[in-house]
């Protein structure tokens, strides 16, 4: 009678084993590229070397982390499923933009990271969903500027990371609505002391002095908060780099026949934008693609241990 019970128990054993890889496979439809957890819902993509976001993450997904990967963009809806989503991570990127309208379906976010990336700006509205957010991350980015208003809906935000960027002062009223706001880190900024728009940051950090950590003037180790309306009198205005035209060019072109204008080179992938072609959100890597295989063997296997225990059992209970 040993055969029959060294079955069943080969039996429970094998069924164990797939609940517990079923359970996995809903969390690793991308060919096991995350670590996934069904129970707390958490995905863990970081430290891959992704390019792109992967495909079939599941849709209830509470915390995504995303961080420490090679993702220069993002599809301006690859997180329009995750309305869940509390905590999203995608620090220790390359990302050089953020597409407009990109966290809109965020709405029960509470942290968001995009600190160590690339940015230069920041679209307009660009949080304006995430009423629910209370730590921000934009420390070491690129971010020349701030759109006016782009703080204005995250009224219950404790923590606003701006640290190590290449701004020079923010937008008049840019904290107003930050009533929660407990922590903000401004230092490493080239905060220009010299121009009238820094005052008004000036007298917000003086008023404000528990809730930050210090920021200097870039001509000197002065305190912002320590500039006077006479130190600040310029009238300064920061062309826009990414859009500006020198007058010279366009007068240039303005006069010019059409035989004298130079030929300028069209870099490829511009080309191809132009022509409307638009490269796939994801393709499987060759290890994806071979964890999915093993993934069909292993399946294929189980299959055939059960059939052979069940053929097993029946075969002792019949001499029985």
């Amino acid at each position: 009678m040993m055969g029959p019970v060294l079955a069943a128990c080969l039996l429970i054993i094998l069924s164990t084993a797939w609940i517990s890889q079923a359970n996995g496979a809903t969390c690793k439809k991308d060919g096991g590229v995350c670590t996934c957890n069904d129970q707390t819902k958490n995905v863990d993509c970081s430290s891959k070397g992704l390019t792109a976001i992967p495909s079939n993450i599941p849709v209830d997904t509470d915390n995504l982390k995303l961080d420490y990967n090679k993702l220069s963009s993002l599809p301006s809806k690859a997180f329009q499923s995750f309305t869940k989503l509390t905590y999203l991570s995608l620090s220790t990127n390359q990302l050089q933009t953020l597409p407009p309208g990109v966290f809109d379906h965020l709405v029960t976010l509470e942290t968001l990271g995009l600190s160590n990336n690339q940015l230069k700006s920041l679209p307009s509205g660009i949080f304006d969903k995430l009423t629910k957010l209370t730590i921000l991350w934009l420390n070491n980015n690129k971010l020349q500027s701030l759109p006016h208003g782009v703080f204005d809906n995250l009224a219950k935000l404790t923590r606003l990371e701006l640290g190590s960027n290449q701004l020079r002062s923010v937008p008049d009223k840019a904290f107003e609505k930050l009533s929660k706001l407990e922590t903000i880190t401004l230092n490493s900024n080239p905060w220009d002391c010299s121009c009238n728009d820094i005052l008004y940051l000036a007298k917000w950090l003086a008023t404000n002095l528990e809730r930050h950590a210090g920021a200097n003037c870039d001509q000197s180790s002065k305190a912002v908060l320590e500039i006077t309306e006479e130190e600040a009198a310029e009238d300064c205005v920061y062309p826009n780099t990414t859009t500006a035209i020198p007058t010279t060019i366009i007068t240039t072109l303005a006069s010019s026949n059409d035989d004298d204008i130079p030929e300028l080179p069209v870099p490829q992938e511009n080309f191809q934008k132009f022509l409307g072609y638009q490269e796939p959100d994801h393709l499987p890597t060759q290890p994806q693609c071979l964890m999915s295989i093993s993934g069909y063997l292993g399946l294929m296997m189980f299959f055939v241990l059960i059939s052979a225990a069940i053929l097993y059992v029946i075969h002792f209970l019949k001499k029985a």
